[in-house]
């Protein structure tokens, strides 16, 4: 048996498409019969790798008894959350509005015209332990249907008001200094002072907050916030949320510790923190940060691309039914693998212990599983075993290997494949940012097939780009985090390339963006386009939540085009979102961390640099590459290839142009906050110029 999911593209709909539960996809064959039925909708909301999504579709909708009551008291719904964003911001948004929380799966119970009157998100098959058993919800909500429909509808009604009344437009001043310093202030105050990250249990990673404290040590040489970083990155990459066989980071850490993650990997979370290792790296000049953000890589480029270049979206937590599996090892498993010498030193460096390392959730004992692990730093465990750093790498590495060539033979946790505009978006732009920093061409080439890929493949006969491509099919109009983080992307490829290809891509989307999506009335980019499809609100974000919301990136995207091509356009549609959502931003901007490295650009000093000489030259290369080196993330750059005569197209267009007549050395033209400096073919003024005070 197989229902009507069986035709869909996305993974998570294909592995509910043999459920007895007769799921539509979300359309308007099921709206239709849900009014010609007169049944209420369940509208289940997931994603491919979701562990608690697999919990309850292994308990409820793999069950003959759950689905037949299903069948016979709903019109049932499957959407996942990645491939339609859009919906399930607007049903998250009303399950918080009832629950106070939220998560997935989500549940939502609707009427025909898409208007909720209950939200939950996981439900076990039968009530337990206070929590309703989805068979004892079916049935309570068949017989409000029949008896007291009127109170349901009053009550979707209300649900429906309340999603249109929310506004995060609260229009006011300008955000400023004072906002950046009351996000690290509040930041500050929810630092974790030992182990790192913000808050206590479950700690997520986010990226953006560091990325924010790093402008923060960046502006007032503040050692407090980059200590903060540090420790954060620190701690993250020692504990069990890094794969120390496989690399790459885990979702979240359960725990404090960073010990016990929740098992499945997302592509955003990767791109998102080696951008934050790279830039802790080019901060300080740690090699461990470095090291780091190249292990992300080797992750994703051996496990997450696609054949064409591209980037799949996510693999699973779980693997032959187990969170975890793949990932944890029992001391027989490695005893098999490894020699005594080698086993004793894996063991007392990753802290594997015969009886388990970590408590299981559910049951809280040790089962014998370990997650490897670090507690201390490498270079202090390298003296207590009396080795030298380089050699206990060495020893650790040959370790390594062998641990992952037999874990490469277990059986995989699934793939999400589907192939994401915007999550591709941030892998790009990271891969860009590591080949810029450590001078790798290996990423930008990756960066630059993957960026091709999507721009041939992801896009409508309108040039408007498409969100989803799967077995080629690319479908799915975008949403603004489409755009606003491609776009990021084709600004780090034109800055380490210097390939106008790619600033002319960059140009032509934000175009396309402000049309479709910028709201005309009062300021701020729709989540959704105005010819997109018609759900019951049109949502603007500016929270940044796992990733940044699409305002925050695109502030900062519109700052950095106004800088290179000098259209005042784009940095007016800029003050805007820093305007429109300022009183609401204002209250609590620690949550708003991205949008706050955004208004640190446009608060300066910013700084816009040209570097004028013959590309193969090595004047030019070593001015080029002598910037590599500094961290200076308010900046633009740009080179003009005198061999090729092609003025510059910024507003410094006349300087350059006007010196270049007669300097006949690569020269470097630094303007700050828009005055400009004389030029200078020494590196060593340059980088006092990007550099003022600190030397």
């Amino acid at each position: 048996m197989e229902n009507r999911l069986k035709k869909e593209k996305s993974p998570y709909l294909l592995q509910h498409a043999k459920n007895p539960v007769e799921w539509y996809p979300w359309g308007e064959e099921a709206f239709k019969k849900s009014k010609e039925e007169d049944k209420p909708i369940f509208l289940s909301i997931g994603y491919s790798t979701c562990h608690w999504c697999h919990v309850m579709a292994h308990e409820s909708f793999e069950n003959q008894e759950v689905a037949k009551l299903m069948n016979d008291v709903f019109v049932s719904i499957k959407v996942d959350r990645e491939e339609r964003p859009d919906i399930d911001k607007i049903y998250m948004t009303a399950c918080q509005i009832m629950n106070n929380s939220g998560g997935w799966p989500l549940t939502i119970l609707m009427t025909h015209d898409k208007k909720p009157f209950f939200a939950g998100t996981y439900f076990p098959k039968e009530t337990r332990f206070g929590r309703i058993g989805l068979i004892d919800l079916i049935l309570k909500v068949k017989d409000l249907w029949n008896n007291q429909r009127k109170e349901l509808i009053n009550s979707s009604e209300r649900i429906t008001n309340a999603l249109q009344d929310i506004t995060v437009e609260s229009p006011g001043n300008s955000l400023n200094e004072k906002t950046l310093e009351k996000a690290y202030l509040q930041l500050k105050t929810r630092f974790d002072e030992e182990y790192g990250g913000f808050g206590s249990s479950p700690k997520f990673p986010t990226p953006h907050n560091l990325l924010f404290l790093l402008r923060v040590y960046k502006r007032d040489n503040n050692l407090e916030a980059l200590k903060m970083v540090e420790t954060t990155l620190n701690r993250m990459r020692k504990g069990g949320m890094y794969d120390h066989v496989g690399y790459g980071f885990h979702r979240y850490s359960t725990d404090r510790q960073w010990l016990v993650p929740h098992f499945e990997k997302m592509l955003y979370d990767n791109a998102l923190l080696a951008f934050a290792y790279i830039e802790a790296f080019q901060a300080t000049q740690k090699s461990q940060y470095k090291e780091t953000a190249e292990e992300i890589f080797t992750y994703v480029m051996r496990d997450m691309i696609s054949p064409e270049g591209a980037f799949y979206s996510a693999e699973d937590a779980d693997s032959e039914g187990e969170e975890g599996k793949f990932n944890t090892w029992r001391t027989i498993d490695l005893d098999s693998i490894l020699n005594h010498e080698e086993m004793e030193l894996f063991a007392s460096i990753y802290n594997i212990k015969e009886g388990g390392n970590y408590l299981e959730e559910s049951t809280r004992k040790y089962t014998g599983k370990n997650i490897p692990h670090l507690t201390e730093n490498l270079d202090s465990l390298a003296e207590k075993k009396n080795l030298s750093l380089d050699e206990l790498k060495e020893k650790l590495e040959a370790i390594r290997i062998k641990v992952f060539q037999s874990r490469e033979k277990r059986i995989r946790p699934h793939i999400d494949d589907k192939i994401l505009t915007d999550w591709n978006g941030l892998m790009i732009a990271a891969l860009a940012k590591g080949g810029y920093v450590f001078n790798e061409k290996k990423y930008v080439d990756a960066a630059e097939k993957a960026m091709k890929f999507i721009l041939e493949n992801l896009k409508d006969d309108r040039d408007h780009l498409l969100h989803r491509f799967r077995e080629n099919s690319a479908d799915i109009g975008a949403f603004i985090d489409d755009y606003s983080f491609l776009i990021w992307a084709l600004l780090e490829l034109y800055e380490v390339t210097f390939d106008t290809h790619f600033l002319k891509q960059a140009i032509n989307l934000i175009d396309i963006q402000n049309n479709q999506f910028w709201d005309d009335h009062i300021g701020g980019f729709y989540f959704t386009a105005k010819d997109g499809e018609d759900l019951i609100t049109r949502q603007k974000e500016i929270y940044d939540g796992a990733i940044p919301s699409g305002n925050s990136v695109s502030m900062l995207n519109l700052l950095r085009l106004s800088q290179i091509t000098g259209d005042q356009e784009y940095e007016r549609k800029a003050d805007i979102i820093s305007r429109v959502f300022a009183e609401n931003v204002r209250n609590n901007p620690s949550a708003h961390a991205f949008l706050m490295i955004a208004v640190d650009f446009a608060v300066g000093p910013t700084y816009s640099l040209v570097i004028s000489g013959d590309t193969g030259k090595k004047d030019t290369i070593k001015l080029l590459e002598s910037i590599r080196k500094v961290f200076l993330p308010n900046k633009t750059l740009m080179h003009r290839a005198t061999e090729q005569n092609i003025p510059p197209i910024d507003e410094i267009a006349d300087y350059v142009v006007f010196f270049d007549k007669y300097l006949d050395k690569a020269t470097a033209y630094v303007c700050i906050n828009k005055t400009c400096k004389p030029p200078t073919n020494k590196i060593e003024k340059m980088i006092e110029y990007l550099n003022p005070g600190r030397n």
